[in-house]
Formats: structure tokens, sequence, C-alpha cells
């Protein structure tokens, strides 16, 4: 089974239940082909949750999902130990992060102290409580969301902490034919109530490994790593992406061809993905933010900026 096939049916299956939405399905497969995590800002009620427990259903994983507050506590995430009359010991309750597919639902609205618990259990893939280290179960997504920096009562995340997202994507309102087909698929039910998996976490594993496979010309590797030092020295720029995000490029790169159905990397599949995947590393400058730039509208200039491998790729 290649992973083209079954890209194709997790995105056919999550179709059933999300309108509209290829691209954020197809970006959400290539970082759950990385092993890597997704911050999506964006508005509530357009599907962020939705999204979340349909990728858990078509892919036969565990599923939860976490609602921050200023009162979430670290030990909310991680779980607990509890001291047991009868044993005369203490037993690990897990927290909900010890799932598959995880939602971390409003992340910026938790404290930062409760933040790094999540982002901790991200980066290590583990959890440690009372000096016990309990891993966490493979597949591993965290889909974060956030609110508009702008809206009251949010503690934004400090950029060391972003970095870790691989990914960060809106959803966006859907178009009126969107809209009104959203309301016919749910005039009497709700689809997600009988999506049945159309893959399995062993199979998805398999295909993580093979991600790793993807051949990424010498060319091609010199334009991911021209576009992230390029991120470093722009004018505009205070802080740019980290040696984890060309990291990221890569492996995002590798992860779309294979869902595209190549067997290597395309410069333009690095092109289309540099937006996502560095946006959110770049920090810029206070007196470009002034002029009303946005790091979306540096990194275009950026992007287009850096000469594009033009050699030639055969199969």
């Amino acid at each position: 089974m290649t992973i083209q096939s079954t890209a194709e049916r997790l995105k056919k299956n999550i179709a059933a239940v999300l309108v509209g939405k290829d691209e954020t399905v197809e970006l959400a497969l290539v970082a759950l082909l990385c092993e890597g995590h997704l911050l999506i800002e964006d508005v509530p009620g357009i599907g962020k949750t939705t999204l979340a427990k349909a990728i858990a259903r078509s892919l036969g994983c565990d599923f939860s999902r976490i609602q921050f507050t200023p009162d979430l506590l670290p030990s909310d995430i991680s779980g607990v130990s509890i001291f047991n009359q009868n044993t005369r010991e203490f037993e690990y309750r897990p927290g909900p992060i010890l799932s598959q597919v995880v939602l971390a639902d409003e992340v910026n609205r938790a404290t930062p102290r409760t933040q790094s618990a999540l982002l901790e259990a991200m980066q290590e893939r583990t959890v440690t409580v009372d000096g016990v280290t309990h891993p966490i179960p493979r597949p591993f997504l965290v889909m974060a969301t956030q609110n508009p920096i702008e809206l009251e009562g949010t503690f934004p995340l400090p950029e060391a902490q972003i970095d870790r997202f691989m990914m960060k994507i809106e959803l966006g309102y859907p178009t009126d034919a969107e809209e009104n087909e959203i309301l016919l698929r749910y005039q009497k039910t709700d689809p997600l109530d009988t999506l049945a998996a159309v893959t399995d976490p062993d199979e998805l594993l398999e295909n993580q490994r093979a991600v790793r496979e993807i051949s990424v010309e010498e060319s091609v590797r010199q334009y991911i790593v021209r576009l992230v030092q390029a991120t470093r020295t722009h004018s505009a720029v205070d802080l740019g992406a980290s040696p984890r995000g060309s990291m990221a490029l890569y492996r995002a790169a590798q992860a779309l061809a294979a869902i595209r159905g190549r067997a290597f990397v395309l410069p333009d599949d690095v092109k289309y993905l540099a937006p996502f995947v560095l946006t959110h590393r770049v920090v810029i400058s206070p007196q470009t933010r002034l002029r009303g730039r946005t790091p979306k509208m540096v990194l275009a200039d950026i992007i287009e900026s850096v000469p594009v491998p033009v050699e030639k790729f055969t199969a």
C-alpha cells in the first residue's frame, strides 16, 4: 500500500465531514506523516475540532480534547499520581495528553507554565510525573488552536515554544456554496458519528518510516537552506527561523511529495510549504509592524527573493 493511496483514502474520508478544506486536510496529513504538530490560529466555530476528530477516527486512533483555560494546571495535562489505600502505593492516572490525537483547544488561554507542559510532551513524546517517565503512544499528533492575539485574556506562545509546531495554518470561513453544503450535510445527522476508520496506526507508522526515504536532490536541499538563511538576514526580521525550521521544511517537503505520488521532492513543494512552516518562526522588527507589515508579508518577499533551482527531475 503506497503513501499516496493511504493519503487519498484519508482525504476522501475526512471530506465526508469537513467541507471545502482540502488544502488544510493535506497539510494536516503532511504533519502527521512527519510526526510533527499543527498550530491553527483562527476564530471559533469553523471546524477545528471536527478536523481533529475526523483524523483520529479515520486513523482508528485514540482522541482527547483539552480545553485550555487560565486556571488549567500542568497536572491536568500530564496526569497525577494518587495514593492507593489498598495497595499502599502510588498509582499513575494518565492525563489527556497520553492519546494519539490531541486537540489542545485555545492553547493561548492557559498560562505559560501550563503551555510548557504541553510543549514538553510534544517535543520529548514522554511525560514525567513524580520522577517517573511515561511514554506517549504513537502515532502522536497535537493540533493546537489559538485565538487571534488581539483578543483579550490570552497568553501568546513564546518564540521558543511556538517553534515546536511544524506548521501554522488557518482554516478560514467557507464560501457561500460550501456553507450551503454544510447545512445540507448536517441537516439530519452528524456525519462524524458514523465515520469509520480507513487505515490503522500500524500502517501510519509504516508510512512515517517510508517518508524518510523520499529523495531530496542536492540543489533542492540547498534551496531549503538558502530560504531559511534568508529569514535570518532580512532587514525587516529581528529573529529568523532556526535549524529546526530547516528540518521541518525538509521533512514536510518529503511528506508532500509522497502524498502526491512522487519519490522525489520538487522545488515547488518547498516553495509551497515554506509559508506554513516558516511564518510563525519569524519575528519581524517593531518598525516593520508600525508600517503595517506582517510576518506573512515579509516571508512572501523573502521567498520571492531566493532563486528557485531549475534542474530537471525524473522519477
